[in-house]
């Protein structure tokens, strides 16, 4: 008997083309979930806010999980594949972490878009008058700011640098 029951996955797709795939799966009524955020966006005569997606990279889609179900996914424009275990399955992303994202997502709060920039973390400026400086997060202060931590001749001076010219190194 094949199984009829739908699951969340979490699939990767080409960089910066999350809107795209999401875009496909939509077409081919593949039921799909693009979380996105607003963050402040800087140019150089201007800053607005923008929507990005909450996990770079990654979008989710319900599907049941058949051979079938998977390749059509795969097929899509954008898509690269399946976030899999060890054994090349793909894994399932249990139905209330679903619900608290979407809760969380449309409670329209301020939610943490750097979960892998923290405290003490090795951090280095890719954008801005700070570029190719690394340092070391001290704290995070206002939302999109961030102070960190440079050590030049054995001595640390901190400077305020907006979350989205960081990357982890």
């Amino acid at each position: 008997m094949e199984n009829t029951v739908s699951n969340w996955y979490a699939i990767y797709v080409k960089s910066r083309h999350e809107s795209v795939a999401y875009g496909e799966l939509q077409k081919k009524g593949v039921e799909s979930y693009l979380p996105v955020v607003k963050r402040m966006r800087r140019w150089k005569d201007r800053r607005k806010m923008v929507e990005f997606p909450l996990f770079p990279g990654y979008l989710f889609v319900k599907v049941i999980p058949t051979p079938s179900g998977f390749v059509n996914v795969l097929r899509a424009r954008g898509v690269v594949s399946l976030v899999s275990g060890e054994t090349g399955m793909p894994l399932p992303v249990p139905q209330r972490e679903m619900d608290s994202l979407r809760i969380m997502i449309e409670g329209g709060g301020d939610i943490d878009i750097y979960p892998g920039i923290k405290e003490g973390a090795r951090v280095e400026v890719k954008s801005g008058p700070f570029k190719g400086a690394c340092g070391t997060v001290v704290k995070k202060e206002d939302g999109y700011m961030l102070m960190v931590n440079i050590d030049i001749l054995g001595r640390s001076i901190g400077v305020k640098v907006y979350a989205d010219d960081l990357e982890g190194v």
